[in-house]
């Protein structure tokens, strides 16, 4: 499995920006399909992004359409989720999530990462 490690997050106000990064190791970076997973307080861990294998394909949840941008460099092994129109209602942990399976991704993803907290102020 592939082990996942998330920065950027922090507090900003609505109207803002952040940018998210996922560092991954392990097993080879280029044979995943990467996503983003969120956890508000009191409510289910929910789908955010997914990017394809060669980041030929992305997929976001309807909430995040047009305000959020999945993309990856396989190079780098590094999985990066820019958020900007942020809105108190994304406030919430992120995790960074791999599947060797792009169907797999956007439910039950192989790996987790530990989250990284995100916080819009209004």
């Amino acid at each position: 499995q592939v082990q996942l490690v998330e920065s950027g997050g922090g507090l900003v106000q609505a109207g803002g920006s952040l940018r998210l990064s996922c560092a991954a190791s392990g097993r080879t970076f280029s044979s995943y399909a990467m996503g983003w997973f969120r956890q508000a307080p009191g409510k289910e861990r929910e789908f955010v992004a997914r990017i394809s294998w060669s980041g030929a394909s992305t997929y976001y949840a309807d909430s995040v359409k047009g305000r959020f941008t999945i993309s990856r460099d396989n190079a780098k092994n590094t999985v990066l989720l820019q958020m900007n129109s942020l809105k108190p209602e994304d406030t919430a942990v992120y995790y960074c999530a791999a599947s060797q399976s792009i169907v797999r991704i956007t439910t039950t993803p192989d790996s987790w990462g530990q989250g990284t907290q995100v916080t819009v102020s209004s």
